[in-house]
């Protein structure tokens, strides 16, 4: 059984997706919801599927690595899915899950990636620039934003009379529609090549 940790910062749509994929799965289980806003509508999948949650602040993230990975050692954390989640993972984080951190942009990087840019910027970017195709990259995780391994891409058109909010619905349903599948896929494929999760910080 490998158990996820969902990180999320908003409503949670894609983590609801997740949640919902894996409901007839017994060997992939999401199994601990962590956001950063107390209000997060995520944590309403949290108790609707009776997964715990965990709110964090920066402080708890950034400055209490040992804390933060004693939270997710007691759930047996296998992976992290940031679904949603806007802050930057910590270097402990990316060391202690090496390769076992997959993040969703709702863009095909390179393009319109990076630091500040997600959500309705995205699209709004995307807009702007009079783009006649937009899409989505599933990722690896490293230190930096929107860096890590391209695990998976597609593509949608951008007509021109189209709103940047209406690229970003039909974006979404992209992310709905592939997401799990692929977080799926890399498990199963990659499980037993992975190094193991380390919980404890190296002096």
């Amino acid at each position: 059984m490998a158990n996820l940790a969902l990180f999320c910062s908003g409503q949670g749509s894609n983590a609801r997706k997740i949640v919902e994929y894996f409901q007839l799965d017994n060997t992939i289980h999401p199994a601990f919801l962590v956001v950063n806003k107390a209000n997060a509508g995520a944590l309403a999948i949290g108790a609707e599927y009776n997964i715990p949650s965990l709110v964090i602040d920066r402080d708890l993230f950034y400055n209490q690595p040992a804390q933060m990975l004693l939270e997710l050692k007691e759930k047996k954390i296998d992976f992290i899915i940031l679904a949603g989640f806007l802050w930057l993972v910590p270097t402990y984080l990316v060391k202690a899950f090496e390769r076992r951190i997959l993040n969703i942009h709702p863009a095909k990087l390179p393009k319109y990636g990076g630091k500040n840019m997600y959500g309705m910027r995205v699209h709004e970017a995307v807009k702007a620039n009079g783009e006649k195709t937009t899409g989505l990259t599933i990722h690896l995780v490293n230190n930096e934003y929107d860096q890590g391994k391209v695990l998976f891409q597609c593509t949608c058109s951008v007509e021109p009379d189209e709103t940047a909010e209406q690229i970003a619905a039909k974006v979404l349903r992209l992310e709905h529609r592939f997401y799990a599948p692929i977080i799926s896929s890399y498990i199963k494929t990659n499980q037993d090549d992975l190094v193991s999760p380390t919980f404890v910080i190296s002096t």
